[in-house]
């Protein structure tokens, strides 16, 4: 009997360390509208296995993402572009990694661009698609399409694609991924850029970047040009349920579905 009374004991012992060790609390998140859509996902499965967490998810640009984590407003920065020097005091957890791909409307038979057109394209020297694909091509003006100032997508697109070089001001701005596809989608003469994992081949045309294709396989092997980190940022390091919750993203349980739709950071 004693050994039944220990072995009760020992066991109820166990379940109120495994009960308390659960992960509880609140956790908000803020920045990137490419990190975003994943960023939910993640939230979404989280909650389902923690039911005692709860976690809130807004977008509002990378930049919105590093004031936030650098004031405390949120308890984690969303970002999706390396950080500036003057951004370096915070803590930036990768888990993700991401390409940015130039999209055009359907009708387009354009299929390739150089980096010497799309720099022309987005520095405002070609205004029609006749200067970029000769007599075949779209004989309307090119209709840029840019992201808002601050987001990281932009940030990202203007270091690798036009360094120095100054971004057209002739452009429609906005302030979403989403909004660029959409507006691609239904503006013949468009050509915008987004994040290879909000990308619906349904609706708009990807094109190749110097005959290499945005995907997987060329951005792990670093051969395709543009391509940024998805970060999770605090102010310090990590701690609570925010640390909890950024420790299950980078598990393989979390990594599965980082590799749904964007690119784990153990890809090979």
């Amino acid at each position: 009997m004693k050994k039944i009374a220990l072995l009760v004991l020992a066991c109820a012992f166990l379940f109120s360390v495994v009960c308390f060790a659960a992960p509880g609390g609140s956790i908000t998140l803020a920045g990137s509208t490419s990190v975003q859509p994943l960023a939910e996902e993640l939230a979404k499965a989280y909650m389902a296995k923690f039911p005692d967490v709860k976690i809130a998810v807004q977008g509002g640009g990378s930049g919105a993402g590093v004031k936030a984590a650098m004031e405390g407003t949120a308890d984690i920065g969303m970002c999706s572009r390396e950080l500036n020097a003057d951004e370096a005091s915070l803590t930036a957890t990768e888990i993700a990694k991401d390409g940015v791909v130039m999209i055009v409307n359907k009708a387009n038979s354009l299929s390739n661009l150089t980096l010497d057109q799309l720099q022309k394209i987005y520095t405002g020297n070609f205004t029609t698609w006749k200067q970029v694909a000769g007599p075949k091509a779209l004989k309307t003006k090119i209709v840029v399409v840019n992201r808002e100032a601050g987001s990281g997508t932009r940030g990202a697109f203007e270091e690798l694609v036009l360094g120095k070089l100054k971004n057209t001001s002739n452009c429609i701005v906005q302030s979403s991924t989403g909004a660029v596809q959409q507006t691609v989608a239904v503006t013949k003469e468009a050509i915008g850029y987004i994040s290879l994992g909000s990308l619906d081949t349904q609706a708009v045309k990807p094109l190749t970047l110097n005959g290499v294709v945005c995907n997987v396989k060329n951005i792990v092997a670093k051969q395709y040009l543009i391509q940024r980190p998805f970060l999770l940022l605090t102010k310090a390091a990590p701690s609570g349920p925010a640390k909890d919750f950024m420790e299950w993203i980078l598990s393989p349980e979390g990594q599965k579905i980082v590799s749904k739709e964007f690119i784990s950071i153990n890809a090979k």
